[in-house]
Parts: structure tokens; C-alpha cells; sequence
């Protein structure tokens, strides 16, 4: 059975519909059609009840499924095989990271990570935790960087760095000589945010809870929808705001925004990679991790 017919079977038989797994698998729905089509032929069977709902498998479609994700699994693992022979490593490599890692962490991984193996073709998607989970499930990603953890049965997770969030402000609008204010102080000061939602608002959330402080006790002026228009909010003085530690390297070099602590609190996350849990990693993908890993040397610090 030809490889590619198997593996548009199963995203038919994933999606239940013939127009999904043509967008899926970027290609035209009477491709997919044609390729159903000539399986069920070679197999002299039907695989699929269409209906204009949806498609259902039939009982041979049943047991074509409890095999073809083995065949497909099995294919794959031969091709990694196989590729690992030659010395040269070379490939793809797509990636999925999240806000904060993608803009302020990766790249200067990245470098070093293409230094070392200048063949290897990278794409990088930057977007939200939920898309990186989904484009990992439907195979459009290889490996994804996310800043929260999340519980699924079908991803394996795992922790690569710590990351530590501070209070930002613009050296004018507070005693550069200060190296931290109070929990009152912080209430009293003008704060910009995130939008509901993201990872670091529910991080700086999940802290303030723990010390009976809620975000209603703030004094919340702005909500912002990227770390890039804090930064400028903040050096524009119109208040202050939690991020990342790494996100303002460049800024407290040019002295445009200073970082303080929070005498009550310290915020701390982890960044997270995750991959399917039933998928046969690319030998480039193990790679990246591995790497990853390995320039990791303890918490919070990044070997670059």
C-alpha cells in the first residue's frame, strides 16, 4: 500500500471529512478523493460512509486504521534510520514557539544551532501555546517551545529553562538607586499588562494569590497585547509592568528601562518543549532538542 494513501486515510479517518484533511495536508479536496478512491480499489473495499454531515469508517476501515498508523510509524522510523547513515546531517525542521521564546530567547540559539549544522532547514512559526499544541497533533510542526505547561494525553512535555519575571519601569519615572519596592508600593504604581489570557499575566496571577493579593487591588491602567508594545509603553512612562527577564537585555544595555524586584515575591516559570507523543521525531528534531538541552546548564541560564 502506497505510503502517502495510508497517511491521507488517517487524517480523513482523524477529521471525518475529506475537506478538512485536504486543508490539513495542503492540497486540493479531490486529491484527497482521488487518493481515497484508488486505495479502497487496490483494497476492494469501501473505507468510508460519506454522508453530507460527515464521512464514518466502515468495518474495513476500521481495521485498515488499527494497522496504518503502525505502517506509517514503522515508514518513518525506517527514513530516520536510513538518513542517520550519512555523516552530513541535513533536513528540515519546523518549529512552533511561543511569544517570549520565539522573539527573545530563540534567536541567539538559533545562531549557534545553524553554526553547527548549516544543512539543516529551519522554519519557525511564532504563535500562541494552543496553536503550537494543535499544529503538533495535525503534524505541521516538529517540536514546540511553550511557556506553560499543559496536561495532554497525546504530548509529551518537559522543562528546558527557568525563566524569572521582574518589574520594569523607564529610569525616570523611579529612583534608579532602587533596587526593589514593596507589595504596597506595587499597588500604588500605574501597571501595564498583558491581555487575559496570556501565559505571563497568569503567571504574575498565580503568585499574587499565593500572597491573598488580587489583580483588582492593582492599579491597572493599560492592557497590552505583546511584550514589544510594553516595553515601549513602559520607556514612555506610562507606567510600569511585569515580563521576562530575558525580554529587556537589550533595553537595561542602552539603559532605557530598569529592572527592580518585588520585596514579598519572586516570579518564576519554566519553558517547556513538547512533541506528539505518538510521533516518530525527525533525527533533525532530536537534535534540536538535544542541543537545547545541552546549552541549558541550570536554572535560569542559557549557555549561548
Amino acid at each position: 500500500m502506497n505510503y502517502e494513501k495510508l497517511k491521507t486515510f488517517i487524517v480523513v479517518a482523524e477529521k471525518k471529512s475529506f475537506s478538512e484533511a485536504a486543508k490539513r495536508l495542503f492540497v486540493t479536496q479531490p486529491t484527497i478523493t482521488a487518493q481515497i478512491k484508488a486505495l479502497e480499489e487496490e483494497l476492494n473495499t469501501k473505507l468510508f460512509e460519506r454522508t453530507t454531515q460527515k464521512v464514518s469508517l466502515t468495518q474495513s476501515g476500521f481495521i485498515l486504521m488499527n494497522h496504518a498508523k503502525e505502517i506509517v510509524r514503522l515508514n518513518d522510523t525506517a527514513r530516520k534510520e536510513i538518513t542517520e547513515i550519512d555523516n552530513i546531517v541535513h533536513g528540515e525542521l519546523s518549529i512552533g514557539c511561543s511569544f517570549t521564546i520565539g522573539e527573545y530567547i530563540m534567536p541567539e540559539f538559533l545562531k549557534k544551532f545553524k553554526d553547527m549544522y548549516p544543512l539543516i532547514q529551519i522554519k519557525v512559526d511564532i504563535t500562541n501555546s494552543n496553536n503550537i499544541i494543535s499544529n503538533i497533533k495535525d503534524q505541521r510542526v516538529d517540536v514546540g517551545l511553550i511557556e506553560t505547561p499543559i496536561d495532554d494525553s497525546e504530548i509529551v512535555i518537559e522543562s528546558f529553562l527557568e525563566d524569572e519575571l521582574i518589574l520594569i519601569a523607564s529610569p525616570l519615572s523611579l529612583p534608579s538607586e532602587k533596587l526593589s519596592i514593596s507589595m504596597n508600593e506595587l499597588k500604588a504604581l500605574p501597571l501595564i499588562v498583558r491581555e487575559k489570557g496570556s501565559g505571563t499575566r497568569a503567571v504574575v496571577n498565580q503568585y499574587l494569590n499565593q500572597l491573598n493579593v488580587k489583580e483588582e487591588e492593582l492599579n491597572i491602567v493599560m492592557e497590552l497585547g505583546s511584550t514589544e508594545a510594553i516595553k515601549a509603553a513602559v520607556e514612555a512612562k506610562l507606567g510600569v509592568s511585569i515580563t521576562s527577564k530575558s525580554a529587556i537585555k537589550k533595553e537595561q544595555k542602552l539603559h532605557l528601562l530598569t529592572a527592580y524586584k518585588i520585596k514579598e515575591v519572586s516570579f518564576y516559570r519554566f519553558f517547556y518543549t513538547v512533541y506528539g507523543k505518538n510521533q516518530v521525531l525527525k533525527s533533525t528534531a532530536e537534535l534540536f532538542i538535544e542541543e537545547l538541552y545541552r546549552m541549558t546548564k541550570k536554572k535560569g541560564e542559557l549557555r549561548l
